[in-house]
């Protein structure tokens, strides 16, 4: 067989090809939609490798982008790798701290900044130790900045070469894409992919059996492109000539089912908390879902009753994906299987709110101190991985022994695989709540509140307890508008739970928590609670 790499710029150039005609519908404001051609895109992505180029980059550059969904960002995820170098997609909702620090640990040459999100950077930039140029994305003229060469993304491309060539003797093991992990504890950690890995994961993305991203989708990721790659699906969807819907800053549950409606997206994705305000504004103002096949929903457990309403309301497949910054990320989808089409809808509905089937070529294990846990979907043990889009290591960071050993990812996520095979996350380690000896899971309780029809949010903690170590305690955020007591919530869960793992109680907040990318802060919870409640003593 033929030994040829598998690179990005065989992908752009298949776009460039046989897509040209195809759109790219990108809002980069509340008054600004662009409509370009995947001609007219792959254009302007040669003239940003040409521009960058000009400006310095070379093989093995690092080059960052601090923006949101938008064309311009498109353009970078081919142009920097294409032409040699690594593509670091910034995380824009870190905290400054975090976010001078991952720049100036990748030793980011140049920034490519949305113009809204200018004033982050300028607060920080005389922290910014390796950045030699800043490039403002901005649909006007160059906006007034304090930051020094400083350059319009605009007025680069009009006077660079839309001809360029990109160069034809990279290796497959280049690094392409770099993102942080988004810091629940200490300073983020890098992770690298490969054009490899990349060029895997795109193909893998386009199977019937995972995402199955074709020609003929209208793809719009709510997911963000400097969140792991937007799931991979803007790769995935250049590679086929998907119709991309990009939909750019600030947006809002409205915004998201416009969009839907009007562009007529197939599949889109995003965490359950996109989810839980798009269903809360449907209820406010239907909109017409008849174009949306699926949503793709990761990062958090999905509560059941979602992902009923999705299914039985609307007639949309609700498919849970499991992945995280080390994997690329996605590695399972929780696609139904034949076998499952004749199960009740509970049954089924149970199937789909686990973290699914992992994907071919990616090997999964869950082990304890027994070693493989049995297909009982009750043994917990650590997922753990590889394969080809799995990461080997952190970039320049001694944390890697503590991941990655023994040629597995060590995932941190407690775990049982049911009889089929599915993987169902009950919790992170960390997380785990040990009561009296026995493991109880968070993730099982948040589910159980988050059925009930009042609950908006839950999630679930462990508190200390002189007799049984830890117990768990819940908080609740209700629906707008929405009244419901900790008692009725008590007597709902225990048709669910047994005894002992009911929570000793339940608090009820105005909100919980997230990360930068939408999942449960517990870590903040826990300080939060022992400010309201300091008789709690959490540790």
């Amino acid at each position: 067989m033929m030994q040829t790499p598998l690179l990005l710029v065989d992908m752009f150039k298949r776009a460039e090809t046989y897509y040209a005609h195809k759109q790219i519908i990108s809002r980069t404001s509340d008054t600004m939609v662009h409509r370009l051609t995947y001609g007219e895109w792959a254009k302007r992505t040669r003239k940003l490798a040409h521009a960058l180029t000009k400006l310095g980059m070379k093989k093995g550059d690092k080059i960052a982008s601090f923006a949101w969904n938008q064309h311009r960002h498109l353009e970078a995820y081919f142009a920097v790798p294409c032409a040699g170098a690594c593509l670091h997609m910034v995380n824009i909702r870190l905290s400054p701290e975090h976010v001078s620090f991952i720049i100036n640990h990748a030793e980011d040459k140049i920034l490519i900044i949305d113009e809204d999100l200018v004033p982050i950077i300028e607060s920080i930039q005389d922290e910014l130790k390796t950045v030699e140029h800043f490039i403002i994305m901005a649909d006007g003229e160059l906006p007034q900045t304090t930051l020094p060469n400083a350059f319009s993304y605009e007025q680069l491309l009009v006077e660079a070469d839309e001809t360029f060539e990109f160069p034809t003797d990279l290796d497959e093991n280049t690094p392409a894409g770099m993102c942080y992990t988004s810091a629940t504890t200490g300073n983020p950690k890098g992770v690298v992919y490969t054009q490899r890995s990349i060029v895997l994961h795109s193909m893998m993305l386009s199977m019937a059996d995972s995402m199955a991203i074709s020609e003929r989708d209208v793809i719009m990721p709510i997911v963000p492109m400097f969140h792991v790659n937007a799931w991979g699906m803007p790769f995935a969807s250049v590679n086929v000539g998907a119709t991309q819907v990009l939909i750019g800053p600030q947006f809002t549950p409205a915004l998201i089912v416009d969009f839907i409606e009007q562009e007529g997206v197939t599949k889109t994705a995003g965490v359950p908390t996109i989810w839980l305000g798009a269903e809360q504004e449907l209820e406010k103002k239907p909109r017409d879902l008849s174009s949306l096949h699926t949503i793709f929903a990761g990062g958090s457990a999905s509560p059941k009753g979602l992902i009923r309403h999705f299914e039985e309301k609307y007639g949309v497949n609700y498919v849970v994906v499991y992945g995280m910054t080390e994997t690329s990320p996605i590695v399972a989808l929780s696609n139904y299987l034949s076998k499952m089409d004749d199960w009740a809808i509970e049954d089924k509905i149970e199937a789909r709110a686990t973290q699914g089937l992992t994907m071919p070529c990616i090997e999964s294990s869950i082990v304890n101190e027994d070693g493989e846990v049995p297909w009982d979907g009750e043994t917990m043990g650590e997922l753990r991985l590889r394969g080809p889009w799995i990461a080997s290591e952190y970039f320049r960071d001694e944390r890697t022994t503590d991941a990655m050993k023994d040629g597995w990812l060590y995932t941190g996520d407690i775990a049982v695989r049911s009889k089929e095979g599915f993987i169902k996350i009950t919790d992170r380690t960390k997380d785990l709540i040990k009561s009296g000896g026995e493991w109880i899971s968070s993730v099982d309780l948040e589910n159980g509140l988050m059925s009930h029809p009042e609950v908006f949010e839950a999630a679930v903690i462990a508190i200390p307890h002189p007799k049984w170590q830890e117990r768990p305690l819940a908080c609740v955020v209700v629906k707008e508008g929405a009244t419901v007591t900790k008692e009725e919530l008590m007597t709902y869960l225990e048709g669910q739970f047994a005894k002992w793992w009911m929570p000793d109680d339940i608090v009820f907040l105005e909100e919980i928590p997230k990360t930068s990318v939408g999942k449960f802060l517990k870590a903040k919870l826990r300080e939060n609670i022992q400010e309201i409640y300091p008789q709690l003593q959490l540790g």
